[in-house]
């Protein structure tokens, strides 16, 4: 079970979750200088309403973006940051945000891409 009395013991996870979001703007040709950062996280337990487990849930906000990040009970994470930035390659579009998602070890993740309101 994560706790918000775990939450120092996920600092190395919590550092390598900003840094594949970082990353996941990279691959983008983008930068988002570096944001996110762990210590600006604040955090909330929550329960899970079917499966009554809990999982820690922290949420950047107060800064230029939003982003919130899931450590669940089973080690999964999933974490989703904004960047709001145009597309480097797609001038109709921009980056919404990017997302990371898996184990610790083998986070994977994408952009979120949306086209501007015409």
């Amino acid at each position: 079970m994560r706790s918000l009395s775990e939450v120092s013991a996920l600092t190395a996870q919590g550092e390598a979750v900003c840094a594949a979001l970082r990353r996941q703007v990279e691959k983008l040709g983008l930068s988002i200088g570096d944001e996110p950062l762990w210590a600006g996280l604040g955090f909330v337990e929550t329960v899970d309403p079917f499966s009554q487990e809990t999982s820690l849930v922290g949420t950047w906000r107060g800064g230029q973006r939003y982003g919130t990040v899931t450590f669940f009970p089973d080690g999964r994470i999933f974490a989703e940051y904004q960047v709001l930035l145009p597309h480097p390659a797609k001038p109709e579009c921009y980056v919404e945000a990017v997302q990371v998602w898996g184990p610790p070890e083998q986070l994977r993740g994408d952009a979120v891409i949306a086209e501007y309101a015409r």
